[in-house]
């Protein structure tokens, strides 16, 4: 038996296993993730396919931290293996850890739990009021600006790295709109641009390999920001969430975009993606913004990005959100289960 609580982000899911999985070993999270696949890959077949999950399912094993200073360790996967970094599951571990009382909070202010994840250490900042969750700012890995103008499958992309390397091109330039009729090509132009940078220079990580490859596409495109307040955030909060680290100068000025991210083998965030949300403010900050990024998906839900400050290996972005819990589960395996771990119809 496999036991989860689940919650959604913006829309996308996000599975947490709480019980039911073998150990993996490893001396550290990034170690654990090359482990994972041949202790725990049937639990996340099961989990993820069908008919207990779907194509575009997500979610997470938990593990032992690095160290004593962080209080989750995560192991993210989807349906086509086991990824570097995840945001919005971030921002639902947030959650899930001051909900399920793993961590205490302060229930009239902000809360930082700390979180190993394969691409480093990185931190939910968790805001209460009257003792409820009421927003969740993902503080990333350093992120930064890789290459731009790379050609690739007949156009051209910019190559930026928010703890998973994404390349961005807007949609408009390829002739599409985010609507429903032209979701399914945006997914065959992201497995077309992802197949083509195979291999490509641009696409290694400069400290370690293991995190090197493109993992998604963001297809992005400007939105009027003429009507936008000067703290838009959800659920009420301000756009830095009382955040620690301060504007850089010149801030104030917003930014409105949406997105559609496709990544692994064609699955579709249903969220403005966390951590290519963080790979997108390295592009802008690159390009001169330094105020909020207001970042809407597919869908219509919205994260609020900014740079808290910047490092000697890149900016440190912060992304709002929230993250609500949506069920809690017991899975189980017949032995004589025809259909075994499941399947996926694309």
């Amino acid at each position: 038996m496999i036991t989860t609580v689940d919650y959604h982000t913006g829309g996308e899911p996000f599975r947490i296993v709480t019980g039911g999985v073998p150990g993996i070993p490893g001396a550290d999270v990034l170690t654990r993730r090359e482990n994972a696949p041949a202790h725990a890959d049937h639990v996340r077949r099961l989990l993820c396919h069908e008919p207990r999950g779907h194509a575009d399912m997500y979610g997470c094993f938990l593990v032992p931290p690095d160290d004593a200073g962080a209080h989750l360790g995560a192991l993210f996967w989807h349906k086509d293996g086991f990824s570097t970094a995840c945001g919005h599951g971030t921002i639902a571990l947030g959650a899930y850890a001051v909900q399920e009382g793993l961590v205490a909070a302060d229930p009239d202010g902000e809360t930082d739990v700390v979180v190993d994840v394969p691409s480093g250490r990185v931190r939910a900042r968790v805001r209460c009021s009257g003792g409820r969750v009421v927003g969740v700012t993902f503080v990333s890995v350093p992120s930064y600006v890789i290459a731009r103008d790379v050609a690739v499958a007949g156009t051209k992309v910019d190559i930026s790295y928010g703890g998973a390397i994404y390349a961005s091109i807007s949609a408009g330039e390829l002739g599409l709109s985010f609507e429903p009729r032209h979701l399914t090509a945006l997914v065959g132009h992201a497995r077309r641009i992802k197949a083509a940078l195979a291999g490509h220079p641009a696409t290694r990580h400069p400290r370690d390999d293991r995190l090197s490859g493109v993992y998604g596409v963001i297809f992005h495109d400007d939105l009027p920001d003429d009507d936008l307040p000067a703290a838009a955030a959800p659920d009420g909060g301000s756009a830095g969430g009382g955040s620690a680290g301060g504007e850089l100068p010149g801030a104030g000025r917003s930014v409105r975009q949406r997105n559609v991210t496709v990544f692994a083998d064609g699955e579709v965030d249903r969220s403005p993606c966390g951590s290519g949300t963080a790979a997108r403010m390295a592009l802008l900050h690159d390009a001169g913004l330094r105020g909020t990024l207001v970042h809407e998906s597919v869908v219509g839900s919205v994260f609020l990005a900014r740079v808290a400050g910047v490092t000697a290996e890149g900016i440190v972005p912060e992304i709002e959100g929230m993250a609500y819990r949506t069920g809690r589960h017991v899975f189980e395996l017949d032995p004589a289960d025809p259909i075994g771990t499941g399947f996926t119809l694309r």
